[in-house]
């Protein structure tokens, strides 16, 4: 089944948000079950990235504009040959829902319950939030 996460993209002037495609088996029933699949599909994507992937040795002008928004320019390499654990980072992302670090909403519902029964259609869009604490000092 096909769905959509939008996501902020940091540093990009346009688009703000984007929408992007994911592909999750049908028994996804719960918002565990989503968290997971997501989780465990982005993980599987970093771990196949590999440490040495670097089609184009050098950024564009536009390309390093809008990597300095978001505060870091880099190649997008890992360069570090240790490959992520699925089970721990799902884990990771079930305990930050469960702390009230991570909102999910469904075409614009929110989704409070990790064990309640989703009914997701194909096409759906979900929109994930990490809040995030700021740091500061009052005097």
């Amino acid at each position: 089944m096909k769905i959509c996460i939008q996501m902020k993209a940091a540093g990009k002037r346009k688009p703000v948000i984007d929408h992007i495609p994911y592909e999750i088996p049908d028994t996804v029933s719960t918002l565990r079950e989503l968290l997971t699949e997501l989780v465990r599909t982005e993980v599987r994507r970093y771990n196949e990235k590999g440490t040495d992937v670097q089609v184009i040795p050098w950024l564009s002008r536009e390309q390093m504009e809008d990597q300095a928004e978001a505060g870091k320019i880099s190649f997008g390499r890992i360069y570090s040959d240790k490959k992520a654990d699925e089970a721990k980072a799902a884990e990771n992302a079930v305990q930050c829902f469960e702390d009230g670090l991570v909102r999910v909403f469904q075409e614009g519902q929110e989704l409070t319950g990790l064990e309640d029964p989703l009914h997701i259609q194909e096409g759906d869009c979900f929109t994930l939030i990490r809040l995030t604490f700021l740091a500061g000092r009052l005097w």
